[in-house]
């Protein structure tokens, strides 16, 4: 990783042991609806957050849609060596502060998205939920796509049917990973940030139901 520093590339090893995690978990993934990545500029990609097993769904996204990244919090970097590991393999480090400053490391996502052509991954319920219905979304990444003017590259897994935190269970089992059309910021503007999320919401929440209901 050394040699090719900040490069999306240097994830793709981990990725790859992660998979084998999946193997030896008895996970399966199968994976729709390719033909919908993005692939002429960055995006903001907005997945579901199940659990720390959404790792694992990160691991099938990484080789498939090239330059995807992550962001994370400041003091993760200092974490060594996966801190070093994850600056190396390009993850982009903010602040999470409101206020003026807020604004400020929106823009600079922003200009890594677009000077890198990058995928950021982020999960817009802002928490860890497996129930039935997902979450309320928060406006971050919102801010970030309308800052950007790129699309919104929706991804729904499905339920993980395999776990249940309340009663410990974990066993063998598969799920989805769906991979839909891209959503258009182009134009829109702060005022926006409303309608865009509650259609990007209806979009996703149709699609974990019709997941959850055929799997």
């Amino acid at each position: 990783m050394l040699l090719q520093p900040r490069d999306y590339r240097n994830a793709l090893l981990p990725a790859w042991g992660a998979r084998q995690i999946s193997k030896l978990l008895g996970l399966q993934w199968k994976m729709r609806g390719q033909q919908n990545i993005v692939g002429d500029t960055g995006c903001i990609v907005l997945i579901n957050h199940q659990s720390g097993i959404d790792l694992l769904v990160l691991a099938e996204l990484w080789p498939v849609m090239k330059k995807c990244t992550v962001i994370s919090k400041r003091e993760v970097f200092y974490l060594w060596p996966f801190g070093l590991a994850s600056w190396l393999w390009g993850t982009v480090f903010i602040d999470r502060v409101n206020g003026p400053r807020a604004q400020e490391t929106i823009n600079k996502t922003a200009e890594t998205i677009n000077s890198k052509k990058a995928k950021i991954c982020m999960f817009p319920e802002g928490t860890r939920h497996g129930g039935s219905q997902l979450l309320p979304f928060k406006k971050g990444a919102f801010h970030v796509a309308i800052t950007s003017q790129v699309p919104i590259q929706p991804v729904v897994v499905s339920r993980y049917s395999f776990l249940n935190s309340d009663q410990l269970i974990f066993d063998k089992g598969s799920s989805v990973i769906s991979i839909l059309p891209p959503i258009e910021t182009k134009g829109l503007s702060k005022d926006n940030i409303g309608e865009l999320m509650k259609s990007t919401y209806t979009i996703m929440a149709e699609e974990y139901h019709r997941l959850n209901q055929s799997n």
